[in-house]
């Protein structure tokens, strides 16, 4: 399709450890949120984005009123090949789309991210639906919507959300990228990871050679050692939780110094202020963007549009 949801924005690559724009090659620090909802709010009479309470007007607030330039936007991989219930595939498309344009309208980028692969199988106990690896419909899931936005500089990829351990009670066996299953693996090395990264960044390559990919690291995300890979145009993300410890030189920091590194996921509650400021100033020191985790699930960084306290921080500091 032409580009019409972009609104004239910048198409993007990377240039040693920083984002630049590719026309100018000015380093572009990308700072916002997580707007999730869209990967588990089951469609309304209105579609896909009316059920998750997105708005042209919240969009608006986030990029205008927060200073953010990037909004990651979580999705659902089944819901992008079969649409929900009386909802198509398309008509899920055309809701991701329209928040596209609204982010881009006002000077965001939207980056989409992988967080669910359907919203039947949980992968643990408390309906825990962030699947350990891809699977076998992934890479074609991705070459769809590299082939949808192949001329939306707008829109960003986050290849998989967080790669992980399989939990004790997860029922579904590991999968590698030729279809094979692992039903008594449980360990998700960065080895391990790299091959499906690998073959999703190819599958988006081959049909958008201009993508700008991110890709996460295991351990949730959190640990990038033993990145980077051998492909170009790559953002790495960690996704930085008070529980994974202050290593943040091993997990993220040291690769920041030759690649560029982006934390997809960052939050916390009022207890956690103290924590979010060290962490915030460690990442500005080393030209890390992030989007914080999240407009509207917990730890929030709003409530009513209101920052908490740990929102207040994220805002600060995103505007610089």
């Amino acid at each position: 399709m032409a580009s019409s949801l972009s609104f004239g924005l910048s198409r993007l690559t990377t240039a040693g450890n920083r984002i630049v724009r590719a026309d100018t090659s000015q380093p572009i620090l990308l700072c916002g949120v997580n707007r999730s909802g869209l990967e588990y709010s089951e469609p309304d009479e209105d579609g896909f984005a009316s059920a998750a309470g997105m708005s042209r007007y919240e969009i608006r607030h986030i990029v205008q009123r927060w200073g953010a330039n990037i909004i990651r936007v979580p999705f659902n991989q089944d819901w992008v090949l079969n649409g929900r219930r009386h909802c198509s595939a398309e008509d899920y498309l055309r809701d991701l789309d329209r928040v596209i344009a609204w982010a881009a309208q006002y000077g965001a980028y939207t980056l989409l991210d992988l967080q669910w692969l359907d919203a039947d199988n949980p992968y643990g106990a408390n309906r825990q639906f962030v699947p350990t690896l891809p699977n076998a419909r992934t890479a074609g899931m991705w070459a769809l919507l590299a082939r949808r936005y192949r001329e939306e500089p707008a829109v960003l990829f986050d290849l998989f959300n967080e790669p992980h351990d399989r939990l004790p009670e997860d029922p579904h066996p590991l999968i590698r990228p030729d279809g094979s299953r692992c039903p008594h693996q449980f360990r998700v090395t960065i080895s391990e990871w790299q091959i499906w990264a690998r073959h999703l960044i190819d599958a988006i390559r081959a049909e958008h050679p201009d993508a700008l990919i991110w890709v996460a690291g295991t351990n949730w995300a959190y640990d990038l050692r033993g990145h980077p890979l051998d492909r170009s145009d790559i953002v790495y993300s960690t996704h930085i939780y008070r529980n994974k410890g202050d290593d943040w030189d091993g997990a993220f920091g040291d690769l920041s110094y030759t690649v560029p590194v982006f934390a997809g996921e960052w939050g916390g509650t009022d207890a956690d202020v103290g924590w979010g400021r060290r962490l915030a100033r460690y990442m500005m020191d080393r030209g890390m963007g992030w989007t914080a985790w999240s407009w509207s699930d917990d730890p929030y960084v709003v409530t009513r549009y209101a920052p908490t306290r740990f929102g207040d921080l994220i805002r600060r500091a995103g505007s610089g």
